[in-house]
């Protein structure tokens, strides 16, 4: 009854008025959200960091979640550990823009640019972590002596988790 009303007052005021207008849904009182479990994201950064050591490296990885916070940290023996906030800062970046790291040098330019936002870094190596379309984290490298390097051995902990990672977001 109360939906009959609504349409004669929107149309007593003129409104043109639509089924869909009158199917309107309130929004939902809870949400699902993915999550990597602590064993998806330590394989992960484990099959990472062995990636940039057949490579001759030694690097720190991080795993991000959806909300940036870091879920699993791994540093060699020998990485420096400047590569600790590196690598972090790669995985966040990657997770917050939803795309490779790599892809966004030189996108940004000027004195008050985003990249000087604590926390973001415009430098290959990081990626993002994505299930069915949708943003669950990200994987940052830190310490290869290029981020080419850095970005293949992110890439390498990322492709060893993806098939598991999208046979659940189902």
């Amino acid at each position: 009854m109360r939906t009959v009303y609504h349409v004669l007052v929107l149309l007593a005021a003129g409104i043109p008025w639509a089924p869909a207008m009158a199917q309107k849904s309130a929004p939902p009182v809870l949400y699902t959200i993915r999550r990597l479990s602590l064993g998806t994201a330590l394989r992960m950064a484990r099959t990472a960091l062995g990636a940039c050591r057949r490579a001759g490296v030694n690097v720190a990885v991080t795993v991000v979640d959806r909300s940036g916070h870091v879920q699993v940290v791994l540093r060699d023996t020998l990485a420096m550990s400047l590569t600790l906030a590196v690598s972090r800062d790669k995985a966040y970046t990657a997770m917050t823009f939803d795309a490779p790291t790599s892809r966004l040098e030189g996108r940004f330019s000027g004195a008050y640019s985003v990249p000087k936002e604590p926390g973001l870094l415009i430098s290959a190596g990081g990626l993002p972590v994505t299930a069915a379309g949708s943003i669950i984290g990200g994987i940052g490298v830190s310490g290869a002596p290029s981020g080419k390097i850095d970005e293949r051995c992110a890439r390498a902990g990322l492709d060893a988790v993806r098939t598991d990672i999208e046979m659940s977001a189902d």
